[in-house]
């Protein structure tokens, strides 16, 4: 429920009201009392003389003797709206005729002023109260406007950066329950929206030339594949194991170990450039492990890292199969980079509730942390010779599968797993969990 006090209403037009309700208040109150001290003062210093018609003296005067006496002559001949002299100053002469069995008239002399004097006296009062009126509510004035124009001007930056493509987010001051208040919040919801907008934008975009990119590697790397398989599929007829042109030894068999290797990237490739075809089928994870360590085991040899044994866990899940062995293979190839001579790699199956996790973990120091936030990005990658790709076809299986790649770094280890939702785990044989 929004307060009416904090509408814009409530915070300038009523204390603007107010406060030149308050000034015209004052106003009115200084300019009575200043009439009442000054006005009435200059009334009391008028005077009265009363003379009867044809009289020689006058009957009343509230002057004095002495001015009377020396003003006795002008009075008697004055008329009405004369002006007559007086102990050096000048007075109006106001004539009231009162007729009856005595005829008098009666003659107010009020002192005149200079007209300057006069206006001076009359408007000051007003002058210096408008004045003060203005050097309070002008400060006031702006005090109650400026908070919310610099609000405005806040949000109007803000918009600007958004047309120049920033969306970057900032300090937002602390929500206020009013119209500028309100309108600052949607423009924050309008900048995330714009943000995860342009965000989907440039990854679908990064996406579609990637999967173009990683087509044509596979396309080619396939038929390399091809080629190499072949020619050791006719020397092989040409000279069977155990003659003397081709001795017993294990070198074409760890030839087409590293082939078979070089295929699983292929299908890691494939698995980027267009979604998968095959339909999803049970997946035994222990005969999966088995077959990737199996795969990967020449290359630990021959880089001097040991491949660790996990114990079975006797479970299976529907899915791709060849898309989940090309993953193992890849984080277990980086794994066994990352180790090094002398290093431990260890797959595993674990549980991860409420589904389960693939795991693949190297005692190796780890990716450089100034690539810990984007290490799942095409084409990041910590490796000198390195593509950045592998880690990009992970997580593309893992999402075909409705899953997610994550990472941490305890211990000394780096793992890697992944986690795949309850619903792909099958409990039983041919019965998958809702």
């Amino acid at each position: 429920m929004r307060l009416p006090g904090r509408t814009l209403a409530a915070q300038l037009v009523w204390p603007v009201v107010g406060l030149v309700l308050a000034a015209v208040l004052a106003l009115v109150a200084f300019t009575t009392w200043q009439a009442t001290r000054g006005a009435l003062g200059d009334l009391t210093g008028s005077d009265l003389v009363v003379w009867n018609q044809g009289a020689d003296a006058p009957a009343a005067s509230t002057l004095a003797a002495d001015r009377l006496a020396a003003a006795a002559e002008q009075l008697r001949t004055a008329r009405d709206g004369d002006v007559v002299a007086l102990d050096g100053g000048s007075y109006a002469v106001g004539i009231v005729r009162a007729s009856g069995v005595r005829p008098e008239r009666a003659i107010l002399l009020t002192p005149v002023h200079g007209a300057a004097a006069t206006m001076l006296a009359a408007a000051w009062p007003v002058i210096a109260m408008a004045a003060a009126t203005i050097a309070l509510l002008v400060p006031l004035g702006l005090a109650a406007t400026g908070g919310i124009a610099r609000r405005i001007a806040a949000i109007e930056r803000r918009v600007e950066r958004f047309a120049r493509g920033d969306f970057a987010a900032d300090e937002v001051p602390a929500a206020t329950d009013d119209e500028v208040g309100r309108l600052a919040a949607g423009v924050e919801r309008m900048r995330s929206e714009l943000e995860a907008l342009r965000s989907r934008l440039v990854a679908g975009e990064r996406e579609r030339l990637l999967g173009q990119l990683a087509a044509g590697f596979a396309h080619e790397l396939r038929n390399a594949v091809t080629g190499a398989r072949l020619a050791i599929d006719l020397h092989r007829r040409r000279c069977p194991a155990g003659t003397a042109a081709a001795p017993s030894d294990e070198s074409l068999a760890v030839a087409c170990r590293q082939l078979d290797i070089l295929e699983e990237e292929v299908r890691g490739l494939l698995a980027l450039g267009k979604p998968p075809t095959d339909a999803p089928a049970a997946v035994d994870l222990d005969a999966l492990a088995a077959e990737v360590r199996d795969l990967v085991g020449p290359r630990c040899d021959h880089a001097g890292v040991a491949l660790a044994e996990a114990g079975p866990c006797g479970t299976r899940l529907v899915g791709r199969r060849d898309g989940l062995r090309a993953a193992l293979v890849n984080l277990a190839l980086n794994a066994i980079d990352a180790a090094g001579r002398g290093g431990h790699v260890r797959i595993s199956v674990e549980p991860a509730p409420p589904g389960l996790a693939l795991i693949v973990e190297d005692d190796g120091p780890g990716p450089p942390a100034d690539l810990a936030a984007t290490l799942q990005e095409p084409f990041v990658t910590g490796k000198p010779e390195g593509v950045g790709l592998g880690l990009a076809v992970v997580r593309a299986v893992a999402e075909q599968h409705g899953g997610t790649l994550a990472w941490s770094r305890a211990d000394g280890r780096t793992r890697f797993e992944i986690r795949l939702p309850e619903s792909a785990v099958l409990r039983a044989a041919g019965e998958a969990t809702s």
